[in-house]
């Protein structure tokens, strides 16, 4: 097979010096001037501009496939609930308003699950399995979304996505992209593939943006001779057996920054769950993207480059682009920017008052680091910096990160764990008023209200080894001396919730917090999803629920009972004493 070529996001820019400092501390805010270096997008007006300048970027940046490729990461529903649905526990979302994709979803009166290539549906009130769906091609389920009686799947097709005709070389695997009808014993209303790697899907109303990202593969020696078909993301769209194939996005409608230097490129694709699948109405820029957030109106798409080779920026830098999704149809870019650092994943991002607050990590050649806060606005089709403060957490990175209104908490670690209180009401001159140091550090925040925050993350000795989860409450009604009231360390133990925050739950109505246990001592069991209801002054356990032959991966609370789902199945216990009610298998 000939090698392939990775061709990774490069945008221009231009640095403007005459940046003021102003000292708070030993912490710096940075106020710009009035303008700042953003790329501005603008459409191709053909197909030859489009082959040329993709040929062009070819000819300027050259990855061999699987060198400097950023690595892939993989966080109450859209329609009212029926009336006979019971109150119910949702996805634990970043912002309200906006459905992430998950492995289980509930609307009060289902429970509708993923495992492998299979879509499970369990009744609540009889507690049984009503219909089961094998997703078409053996497809590795990754994330579902729904409404009213839909639910669409996102995840990856079992082998590659199809070629171009007369293809010289193969396509890399894409995204699958399923419909299925809930009803009955459920069925595929229609499956669509695409090239790329899928990002992240998120919902508002009935409407679902999927965000894509895909590299096209041409021969590494001769890019030149490659033709447009090659360079562009392809589609298969099969509705009951109705099949349509061929380039996902017409040229014209592909934008691209001011002198870009690659061709790696970013779809968002649009579907409204309760019609049809289609093509998903697709816009793309020439960019590339790991990390999405999404409010009601707004959807950002952060691609980070401190793996390009040619990067000028010794503390790599993360491009950030902005699509309006406030109407209904496909998604309209309205401004891009960058900042310095790399960010943690999604929560790293929170827009407020007009505002995009952004934390992220900087570090330098010889292995140093520390951590700001970017606040940018939107001028035109620019994001551009409008404060910044530096220095938290030098010699460390950032862990955790959450914005609470005009207030962001970045967690850092490297031997002890540093909250940080980041005071952002003036958006030109944000400003690092607290900082508390404890052992161990938080992965996970959580705003509890009442000027508290939850965190889950390891406790760890003065030397940093990690000793097991910790959860721990934190008061910071007071921004210059944040405290921590509580913490609950189960030693030997590791949670999903560090990597993925769906897996954790709070139940405000009861003040309980679910947290799954996995094991990481080969002498005791600590697995599970551990249950503590969260009082004035910390927490205590109520105990773990266990799954005999899988580990817990989320919780949901459906009237008066605990949902627990693993990969072997649904477990039903009483909120009051968790006594198990039932077992559903789900294999």
């Amino acid at each position: 097979m000939r090698p392939r070529l990775w061709l990774g996001l490069g945008v221009a820019t231009t640095l403007v010096a005459g940046i003021a400092v102003v000292a708070l501390g030993d912490r710096e805010t940075t106020v710009p001037p009035e303008v700042t270096a953003s790329p501005a997008l603008a459409a191709f007006d053909s197909c030859p501009a489009a082959l040329e300048g993709f040929r062009s970027a070819a000819r300027n940046k050259t990855y061999w496939f699987g060198e400097q490729a950023v690595p892939d990461r993989g966080s109450g529903d859209a329609r009212a609930a029926a009336p006979e649905a019971q109150e119910h526990s949702g996805t634990n979302n970043h912002e309200a308003g906006v459905q992430e994709g998950d492995l289980v979803k509930t609307d009060g009166r289902r429970v509708v699950t993923l495992s492998g290539s299979r879509l499970r549906v369990v009744d609540v009130a009889s507690k049984t399995v009503t219909a089961t769906v094998d997703l078409p091609g053996g497809s590795a389920a990754g994330e579902l979304l729904l409404a009213g009686d839909r639910a669409l799947i996102l995840g990856a097709p079992g082998e590659a996505v199809m070629r171009p005709p007369n293809a010289r070389w193969d396509r890399p695997a894409g995204t699958e992209i399923v419909l299925v009808d809930l009803t009955g014993s459920g069925r595929v209303i229609g499956t669509l593939e695409v090239d790329g790697a899928y990002v992240a899907g998120r919902q508002t109303g009935n409407l679902a943006r999927v965000v894509v990202r895909s590299t096209p593969q041409v021969p590494a020696r001769t890019p030149d001779t490659a033709p447009i078909e090659d360079w562009l993301p392809r589609y298969r769209l099969d509705t009951g057996g109705r099949v349509s194939e061929g380039s996902l996005v017409d040229c014209t409608r592909i934008s691209h920054p001011d002198g870009y230097t690659a061709s790696s490129m970013l779809t968002v694709l649009t579907f409204d769950l309760l019609g049809e699948i289609g093509r998903g109405d697709p816009v793309s820029i020439v960019a590339d993207g790991n990390d999405v957030y999404a409010t009601e109106t707004s959807l950002y798409v952060a691609e980070q480059s401190a793996s390009r080779v040619d990067r000028g920026n010794s503390f790599g830098d993360t491009g950030i682009h902005q699509f309006d999704i406030s109407q209904p149809g496909p998604p309209k870019h309205v401004a891009s920017g960058r900042v310095d650092g790399l960010l943690l994943n999604q929560y790293a991002m929170s827009e407020h008052a007009g505002h995009l607050r952004v934390a992220t990590t900087l570090s330098g050649e010889r292995g140093d680091s520390e951590s700001a806060v970017t606040v940018l606005a939107r001028r035109d089709n620019r994001l551009d910096t409008v404060g910044r403060v530096d220095g938290l957490g030098r010699g460390e990175r950032i862990h955790g990160v959450r914005f609470v209104g005009p207030v962001g908490y970045v967690v850092t670690f490297r031997q002890t764990d540093p909250l940080y209180t980041v005071d952002l009401s003036d958006p030109a001159r944000p400003r690092a008023t607290g900082e508390l140091k404890i052992t161990g550090y938080s992965a996970y925040l959580h705003d509890v209200g009442n000027n508290r925050l939850i965190g889950v993350g390891q406790e760890a000795d003065t030397s940093g080894r990690r000793l097991g989860t910790q959860v721990s409450l934190f008061d910071v009604a007071d921004p210059a001396a944040p405290r921590r009231l509580a913490q609950h360390h189960v030693p030997d133990s590791g949670t999903e919730v560090e990597s993925d925050p769906h897996a954790f739950l709070f139940w405000p109505k009861d003040n309980l917090v679910v947290v799954p246990l996995s094991s990481t001592s080969a002498t005791e069991t600590t697995g599970g999803a551990m249950v503590l209801r969260l009082g004035d002054g910390g927490f205590t356990e109520l105990g773990v629920v266990r799954h005999d032959s899988a580990e817990v991966r989320r919780s949901l609370v459906i009237g008066s009972e605990l949902w627990t789902v693993s990969e072997a199945g649904a477990m039903v216990s009483a909120l009051s004493g968790l006594t198990r009610q039932a077992w559903i298998p789900l294999r």
